[in-house]
């Protein structure tokens, strides 16, 4: 079975930045056995996997190398691109995908990418074991999400150059860990990094779900809910960010996260080694 294929760089507008993500356009469903063979065969940080249902609609799944996962923002970007380049949907549709996280949406907004993702908020909480010594960094704020901790430290500088033992973070149990700073860049609100270890990426370029928490720490913080997020990695790529502060007067449910982002497509080709 030839499954159709396309290598795309997310929050980017340029090759080889921003994060990687393969695309694959099932026609029938595969058994997940395939589909992480497959993704560990692309060696990217995610994977996606895209079927068109009778409705209209999308099924969408991602693998990283090692494991499913239950959120990717870079990997839905890539995916909606995908289908808009490759004729899937007509320019004005709006990408429909049905998910492990529920319904998420995607629409073109000029050369941005902007979807509709559900807002993953930190409780703040004490460090468990090995955390900042796996970080080697002070923490101001220490929070657990659905997936990750998030640690805020104390400047860009310090997300900037860590170097975490990723040894150590692959033991906390959980998919991965965010450090933060507010941006010394007047452009730019925050700045990130983000680890996951434990689902085989020691550290992914820019990561779409890592900020569906980041947004709302954020705002909590600075009082406003169109952000701007640069993340830190080698690759790096901007994220832009929406968050409701009041739902009564804002069309975002406070919820919800809109996240922007551009993609450029660099290999397109086809699978022949089919379920």
């Amino acid at each position: 079975m030839a499954i159709r294929f396309q290598h795309v760089d997310a929050f980017t507008d340029r090759p080889f930045a921003g994060n990687p993500a393969g695309v694959c356009l099932l026609t029938e469903g595969v058994i997940a056995e395939w589909m992480q063979r497959a993704a560990a065969e692309m060696n990217l940080s995610e994977t996606a996997f895209v079927c068109r249902r009778d409705d209209g609609d999308f099924d969408l799944r991602w693998f990283t190398p090692a494991a499913e996962v239950a959120l990717c923002g870079h990997g839905t970007l890539a995916t909606a691109h995908t289908l808009w380049e490759l004729g899937e949907l007509a320019p004005a549709e709006t990408a429909r995908f049905h998910t492990q996280s529920g319904l998420l949406t995607a629409v073109r907004q000029g050369e941005w990418i902007e979807l509709d993702f559900p807002a993953n908020p930190p409780s703040e909480t004490a460090a468990p074991e090995g955390l900042l010594e796996a970080i080697g960094l002070r923490a101001l704020y220490v929070g657990k999400t659905r997936f990750d901790y998030l640690v805020e430290v104390e400047s860009e500088g310090a997300v900037r150059v860590a170097t975490p033992d990723f040894a150590a973070l692959r033991k906390l149990g959980v998919r991965g860990v965010m450090i933060t700073a507010r941006s010394g860049t007047p452009s730019v609100d925050f700045v990130s990094r983000f680890f996951a270890p434990g689902v085989g990426i020691d550290e992914d370029p820019v990561t779409g779900s890592a900020h569906c928490a980041l947004a709302p720490y954020w705002q909590g913080k600075l009082g406003k809910g169109d952000l701007v997020g640069f993340q830190a990695s080698a690759r790096g790529g901007i994220v832009r960010c929406t968050v409701a502060s009041d739902a009564a007067r804002d069309s975002v449910a406070s919820d919800r996260v809109r996240l922007s982002g551009k993609a450029i497509t660099i290999v397109r080709g086809e699978w022949l080694g089919g379920e």
